[in-house]
């Protein structure tokens, strides 16, 4: 028998409250890690955010020169069977006209998270990284056998909304990343055929030592699966 395809999808609806207070975040799945220690990110629900009619979400840095970090993931249970995924997607912007070399975001799947990007054992990821003085994509995989970083795409995700889909649908020895429908990175055969858990779905905004307001919203996330 063919197994079903599940839909799981969030369109940041509603009068929610994001908070690092587990018990806080009530009517949604996301838990928020905040690391910062003087200062005060923000995570805010966004109502009719442009181009993002259904609702949104916000995290940005406040202007404490300091190391901030603030991740968005469902606290590190990890429910997504890899063998399972089809794809998943996101909608969404970082909210600065160019990117500060300090800051660094990453959007995707991950096994358990880490303040330090390299250091997630089991991921499929969207990254831009500051400490590149660039605004540039690049994708990347690991499976705690075989890592692929820092990939190319030839994208950039500055100030403007677009759908960052990964693929599963070849299965997990050849997951593919596409930006608004358009496949990148074609040349590299990101191979994850070495892990058999479970991932989660996973947004990180980092900024080294430094007061910049830099942040990213996100107005959809859908992930296709197969269930038996």
């Amino acid at each position: 028998m063919a197994k079903r395809v599940e839909q799981w999808r969030d369109a940041f609806i509603g009068r929610r409250v994001y908070s690092s207070a587990d018990a806080s975040n009530v009517g949604h799945s996301w838990d928020i890690i905040d690391t910062s220690s003087a200062g005060t990110p923000t995570y805010t629900a966004v109502d009719n955010a442009t181009d993002a009619p259904n609702g949104a979400l916000a995290v940005a840095f406040d202007s404490t020169a300091e190391v901030q970090n603030v991740c968005v993931a469902h606290g590190d249970q990890l429910w997504l069977d890899i063998d399972s995924i089809i794809d998943v997607t996101f909608r969404v912007k970082m909210n600065q006209a160019t990117a500060d070399t300090a800051t660094s975001f990453a959007i995707g799947l991950t096994g358990d998270r880490n303040n330090a990007i390299d250091s997630i054992d089991y991921a499929a990821l969207f990254r831009v990284i500051g400490a590149d003085s660039t605004t540039l994509l690049v994708v990347e995989t690991d499976d705690g056998v075989t890592n692929l970083d820092d990939k190319a795409t030839g994208k950039t995700l500055i100030n403007a909304y677009k759908d960052l889909k990964i693929s599963f649908a070849n299965g997990k020895a050849d997951v593919r990343f596409f930006v608004d429908g358009q496949p990148v990175a074609e040349d590299v055969t990101f191979d994850m055929s070495a892990y058999s858990g479970c991932l989660q779905p996973f947004m990180q905004l980092q900024k080294t030592s430094n007061n910049n307001t830099d942040g990213f919203t996100v107005c959809d996330v859908i992930i296709n699966y197969r269930m038996d």
